[in-house]
């Protein structure tokens, strides 16, 4: 590869992590933000799971459209838009007073980060199409984790200084236009040869007809598509009611406010860590051990007392958040190269809808029968996501064959 090519595809795969750190921060900062407005607005369980749902719903059907719209407009230029979209979002936080208002911003939040994870996913894919695709996936991957660290810390932190949460998430929103700037005019070209891409192609639109969505095996994809949902629908509950747990133990809000980023700590470790287990034990072996552990974990953070309860919960978002390394790995398996933007926004409109059933069904649980409840049966779910993921071994022969295609 030539320097010129070398230093482009570098510059595709840092535009990508910064996306994706941003979004996957304001994402992440949702969780830290909502026991705040939960007691200044007198929100419920519920509520607080429904405005979070509804976030979700917004992403989960955004991105599934947007690895269809991807294919006319391109990857970079909705990867801008999202990023511009979700800054705005932030930016009306401190113009909402009231449960409507914030439920809107959350709204736009979710449209705005519907434009990114199969996008970029599909942007770094290609870049490294000939050798380093599994690593700039995984850099990418950890630069989400970043995001979401530095975001919900810096939140809590300010809240713990006294700072407005208004304050804080206008600073979020200018942070995030600053960064879809930086991205429109450093893949500027890309998006000039996606207008390119765009024009009319005979032989381009036949070969589409022809490939559908891609799936080699719909067997094999559909219990992917299963265990991401259920996964990631106990990720989205642990994480939005990690706080409120800590509060039932008496743990001040300020420090309660720590729960969701003490679990992301973890994750970022454990998406190294699980990645590393799934080359040693097989990816279904260990994403069986893994949601086994995070059932234990969930149950030991529940009847462990006070702060001993939090010093677990590092631990908890190892495999909690770990779990995402291995099945995410397994898109490429099942689908077909010229239709990977497809894929990734199948899965991850999989995660995004269950991320809002999650903390939605979760919620109601937890007002009716306590949020100790709740919490058990989050970990009960996670057991759930094992069964079809033995599944997909019966399709082992079918997933090689989609890695020679």
């Amino acid at each position: 590869m030539s320097a010129a090519g070398a230093a482009t595809r570098r510059v595709t795969l840092w535009m990508c992590c910064l996306a994706h750190a941003a979004q996957d921060g304001l994402s992440a900062a949702i969780y830290v933000l909502l026991p705040v407005l939960a007691q200044t607005l007198g929100l419920n369980l519920g509520e607080v799971g429904l405005f979070k749902g509804l976030k979700s719903l917004a992403q989960g059907f955004l991105e599934i459209v947007s690895g269809v719209a991807s294919e006319r407009v391109g990857d970079a230029p909705l990867l801008v838009f999202g990023l511009a979209v979700s800054g705005v979002g932030y930016l009306l936080f401190s113009l909402a007073d009231g449960a409507g208002g914030v439920l809107a911003c959350l709204i736009l939040v979710g449209v705005g980060t519907a434009f990114q994870h199969a996008l970029s996913s599909a942007l770094v894919s290609r870049a490294y199409a000939d050798n380093g695709r599994r690593g700039a996936l995984g850099l990418y991957n950890s630069s989400g984790d970043a995001g979401k660290l530095a975001f919900t810390t810096s939140f809590s932190l300010a809240i713990g200084a006294g700072l407005a949460w208004s304050f804080v998430t206008f600073v979020f929103g200018l942070i995030t236009i600053a960064a879809a700037v930086v991205v429109f005019f450093a893949l500027r070209s890309q998006m000039s040869a996606a207008r390119r891409r765009a024009s009319p192609d005979p032989d381009r639109a036949a070969e589409s007809r022809a490939k559908g969505w891609g799936i080699l095996d719909r067997k094999g994809f559909s219990a992917l598509f299963i265990v991401v949902f259920i996964d990631s629908m106990v990720q989205a509950g642990a994480l939005t009611f990690a706080a409120f747990l800590m509060l039932a133990k008496d743990i001040p809000l300020a420090a309660a406010t720590f729960a969701a980023t003490a679990i992301l700590i973890g994750g970022m470790f454990g998406k190294a860590v699980c990645g590393f287990l799934a080359d040693k034990i097989g990816p279904r072996t260990a994403f069986a051990l893994v949601q086994v552990l995070t059932g234990i974990g969930i149950a030991g953070a529940v009847f462990t007392p006070g702060y001993w309860a939090y010093a677990l919960l590092p631990f908890l978002g190892i495999v909690l958040q770990g779990s995402t390394s291995i099945t995410y790995g397994m898109v490429n398996n099942f689908v077909h190269e010229s239709r990977v933007s497809r894929g990734f926004a199948l899965i991850y409109g999989s995660s995004g809808l269950s991320t809002m059933a999650g903390p939605f069904g979760f919620g109601l649980i937890g007002d009716a029968y306590g949020i100790e409840t709740a919490m058990l049966l989050m970990g009960g779910a996670s057991l759930l996501a094992i069964p079809p993921c033995i599944y997909m071994r019966l399709t082992q022969s079918n997933e090689a064959a989609a890695v020679k295609a």
